[in-house]
């Protein structure tokens, strides 16, 4: 319940905050009595696609911390925070980033990187994770999350959600006039009907679910990238494979649904909708480089 209403009430927080700023730089205004103003149109599109996707990107790391109950540990508390807190400063150096704060969160197996820079990244792990892996393996686990923040992938990711936002909003609302001109044509009164909308929304729902694809494609690609970089950084491919080994037989813990990219494990209902490729085809790739 309380992911549910955290995801809703910043979704309609970042809505409000777009609205606002669309209609102080006037780029709502892009229906004209002359048809539309594509100009206009591509900078609320615009606004609406990377406004969106990087304002949740700034918000990451607190709605990370709120939404799974992640406990930053500033000053370990026994050998186990010790050794993560140990463990990641030492990737973290050899990765050429700065060290990241390291949590722990109630939950099944499962880690997670977040952070809207190289340098003021988040890194955690589930109690579930902790308790089900040999210390090679989270070390693995570790690695690979690390190699996320020095790769730069929440960013990334972040640019690619706002390209396909942009897209998707300006598209459905061409497509849109043009119904709505079309069913439209024969009368006189100037303005939008009641098509525009219904076929914008329509729109949005359609190319969105296309767009998903093209993203989830994207964040498989950088999965991929992420466990060579744990590769890279342990110095053998070896950890990883066994982390990877020993996630395929278990359910891996659920993230909230902004942060499902950003964990070790994952997947959607069908292989073009899931943001990781399967565990077989990761044990696969790293067997191959």
């Amino acid at each position: 319940m309380k992911r549910i209403f955290l995801f809703l009430a910043t979704n309609i927080a970042i809505m409000l905050v777009l609205g606002v700023s669309a209609s102080l730089l006037g780029v709502n205004r892009y229906l004209t009595a002359n048809g539309l103003n594509l100009g206009a149109l591509l900078g609320f599109a615009a606004l609406m696609g990377f406004g969106g996707a990087f304002i949740s990107l700034w918000m990451s790391k607190p709605i990370a911390k709120w939404s799974t109950g992640a406990r930053v540990i500033q000053q370990p508390s026994n050998a186990t925070e010790a050794w993560l807190m140990n463990t990641v400063a030492k990737q973290a150096q050899r990765a050429g980033i700065a060290m990241p704060e390291v949590a722990v969160y109630e939950g099944a197996p499962n880690a997670f990187a977040t952070g809207a820079t190289k340098n003021a990244s988040l890194v955690a792990v589930s109690t579930g994770l902790l308790q089900s892996m040999t210390h090679e393996e989270i070390e693995g686990v570790l690695a690979h999350e690390v190699a996320h923040v020095a790769n730069g992938d929440m960013v990334t990711l972040t640019l690619i959600q706002g390209v396909v936002n942009t897209f998707v909003v300006f598209l459905a609302r061409v497509v849109a006039y043009a119904v709505d001109s079309f069913i439209r044509k024969d009368e006189e009164s100037s303005g939008p009907g009641i098509a525009f909308y219904v076929t914008s929304i329509v729109c949005d729902l359609l190319f969105g679910l296309l767009a998903s694809i093209i993203v989830a494609w994207f964040s498989r690609q950088r999965e991929f990238r992420a466990d060579r970089g744990s590769a890279q950084i342990m110095g053998t491919p070896r950890p990883m494979i066994a982390a990877l080994r020993r996630l395929g037989g278990m359910e891996a813990g659920e993230l909230p649904k902004n942060m499902a990219a950003s964990g070790i494990a994952g997947g959607g209902m069908l292989s073009l909708f899931s943001t990781h490729p399967s565990c077989e085809e990761r044990i696969a790739a790293l067997q191959r480089a």
